[in-house]
């Protein structure tokens, strides 16, 4: 029997990261569901520290759209720059670049200077899996399509884009899914800084406490049976269980 500990949306909340990751037990598989980088002040070090858990500790870590909209712009720089942007890239290519975070991009050579300076951090993320199933479990950045005959046959794209439709679709995989992507408080329609996680009676469970967002980053111990322990770090690094 597996235990898992799970990890929600960081978006470069390095220390927040961190102090989680004391919670760890060091033997649980450890599982992270995308969206390391983007809008927050350290993604090159959350990157860093994923990455070598990663290596050296067979942690997991799923693609999340913010990975996705990151190598989009590597690979189309020109054509996909404004979108990443507005979604809070710029961030993530200065950390990568060592630069303030307010520094001016310039779409096409910063995207040439990622690849040059930092290609095992692009390697690692074009590496990352969208999906992880497991006996109990279906770990996925922003859900599945559950009106599809077969969940599987979800696009890569919508595991790490979509919303609504898996947000009010009914699950009949016989899993528990658990996902990020849509901020808890969006999903509860209050205000960031709720440590609840959203869960539903057919086997959801949503955990982007919207770190970033003034919010909580959640980790979640699974075992066969459900929940084990749910831990969640405030803003202002302050350790808490609920």
């Amino acid at each position: 029997m597996t235990d898992y500990f799970v990890i929600g949306d960081v978006h470069g909340k390095y220390d927040m990261l961190n102090d989680l990751l004391q919670k760890w037990d060091g033997h649980s598989q450890l599982v992270f569901l995308g969206d390391l980088i983007d809008r927050g002040e350290n993604s090159r070090a959350v990157l860093e520290k994923v990455r070598d858990l990663v290596n050296q500790q067979e942690a997991i870590c799923l693609s999340g759209n913010h990975e996705f909209m990151f190598l989009t712009w590597l690979d189309n720089p020109a054509k996909s720059y404004d979108h990443y942007r507005r979604n809070g890239g710029d961030t993530t290519i200065n950390s990568l670049l060592g630069r303030p975070l307010d520094a001016p991009v310039d779409a096409v050579l910063d995207a040439q200077a990622v690849l040059e300076k930092t290609p095992d951090l692009v390697e690692f993320i074009r590496k990352m899996p969208f999906v992880l199933e497991a006996d109990k479990y279906i770990f996925v950045h922003a859900g599945i399509e559950l009106d599809l005959d077969d969940w599987h046959d979800t696009s890569d794209y919508q595991k790490v884009w979509i919303r609504a439709p898996f947000h009010e679709g009914d699950n009949r995989t016989g899993k528990t899914i658990v996902f990020g992507h849509t901020p808890t408080f969006y999903l509860f329609n209050e205000k960031p800084g709720i440590s609840k996680l959203w869960q539903t009676s057919d086997g959801k469970i949503g955990m982007d406490g919207g770190a970033v967002y003034g919010g909580v980053l959640h980790g979640l111990l699974l075992d066969d049976s459900g929940i084990k322990e749910h831990y969640f770090i405030r803003n202002d690094q302050c350790s808490l269980e609920g």
